[in-house]
């Protein structure tokens, strides 16, 4: 398996011109601020949008953009086994941001929702404090919710995945809905 190319930060918005920008982050991290002109398409939506993004990657380079790089690395790797060549945003859009390059917001009032970072460790803190407690007030085996969020935090560092990631991922405030999806695509098809 072969790592994507990486563009960083600078040399990315010295190319933005000529480049078509996919932020595979969630519908609301999206809102909080994206790369200027970056079409949305969460990463678990990336294999439906695979003909819209072939199309895209036939007239010009393809830049993939997360909040640090481990998501778009994973799309650039889904791409590439679909014959799709692209290149990723190294560091993200923590690290465009940290370049002192302007993050896009979306116009209409779209209300941002808390990064997936943040969200998942607001929800392994919660699980683990109510673990402790219940552990305390009621019965001992309700720390095992602590030790099962430890686990997970530790299998996630290992493998550079998130379970938890995952599975906040599908929650409302986080997926496009399909009118969202068809818009991009179209816009996608349109470049």
């Amino acid at each position: 398996m072969t790592t994507p190319l990486t563009l960083g930060a600078g040399e990315a918005r010295s190319r933005l011109h000529e480049l078509t920008v996919i932020d595979v982050r969630t519908p609301g991290e999206y809102a909080g601020g994206h790369v200027p002109g970056a079409l949305n398409i969460p990463l678990d939506q990336i294999r439906h949008a695979l003909p819209d993004i072939r199309h895209a990657a036939d007239r010009g380079d393809v830049l993939v953009v997360c909040a640090s790089g481990a998501r778009s690395e994973t799309a650039c790797r889904v791409l590439a086994d679909n014959g799709i060549d692209t290149a990723t945003l190294s560091g993200g859009t923590g690290a465009w941001a940290a370049a002192g390059h302007d993050l896009q917001r979306p116009q209409g009032g779209a209300r941002a929702t808390w990064g997936m970072e943040r969200q998942v460790r607001f929800t392994a803190g919660t699980v683990v404090l109510l673990g402790l407690l219940l552990g305390v007030l009621l019965h001992p085996a309700f720390q095992i919710l602590s030790a099962g969020i430890a686990a997970g935090l530790v299998f996630s560092a290992l493998t550079n995945t998130c379970g938890m990631a995952a599975m906040l991922a599908k929650l409302p405030h986080n997926r496009p809905g399909r009118a969202d999806l068809d818009d991009t695509l179209t816009r996608l098809r349109s470049r």
